[in-house]
């Protein structure tokens, strides 16, 4: 047992040493950071979607932001396309592709911003609110365990980070691209906090 622990610490390791050295994925972290503070600024809002763990990282992301992360601070407008009644009278209705692009085109506005996670790259659902968000003038960050040539075209910003063979590593990976992102944006609106 204890070489299986060993192999899935290792494994955790290995993929966040790559995306350490991937110069590309850790500019476009820093992109996403200053397109998420612009929104704010601008008193934008920012909703977050993705599906299984996606979604909870999703919810995390969220309400880190309109809760905290480290310190006390003012809350920050942001939520994840995660309500019961929404997704499954949508799903029901009009299918499961259109659970987060009908949120999108029900609250989302020109300055405001979606994150979206997609493991796979290829999530109908996730691409779709893309689409969504991309007609309204909503920014759109991606955050993908695989290379996607479509979403990649949809996305302001577009963080790839692969994590191997299967979806966990990617997930790890996405949680902690958006604990960074949380952290950017609380240095720069609440400097005092990490002083």
């Amino acid at each position: 047992m204890k070489q299986h622990i060993e192999f899935s610490l290792n494994e955790a390791n290995d993929a966040l040493a790559a995306l350490l050295k991937n110069q590309s994925a850790l500019s476009a972290v820093e992109q996403a950071a200053a397109l998420l503070i612009a929104t704010f600024e601008r008193k934008g809002r920012v909703y977050s979607c993705g599906n299984g763990g996606s979604m909870c990282d999703a919810m995390h992301f969220a309400e880190e932001l309109t809760g905290r992360y480290r310190n006390d601070r003012a809350a920050l407008p942001a939520t994840a396309i995660s309500d019961a009644g929404h997704l499954t009278c949508v799903s029901n209705d009009l299918g499961y592709e259109q659970v987060f692009s009908r949120y999108i085109e029900a609250h989302g506005r020109a300055g405001d911003c979606l994150v979206a996670l997609s493991t796979s790259g290829t999530s109908k659902n996730v691409i779709r609110a893309a689409q969504a968000a991309k007609s309204l003038g909503v920014k759109v960050i991606i955050l993908s365990g695989r290379p996607s040539e479509v979403l990649e075209a949809l996305s302001d910003v577009y963080i790839c980070t692969p994590g191997g063979k299967f979806a966990d590593r990617v997930q790890e990976l996405h949680i902690k691209v958006l604990h960074i992102l949380i952290e950017l944006i609380e240095r720069h609106f609440f400097p005092e906090n990490y002083r």
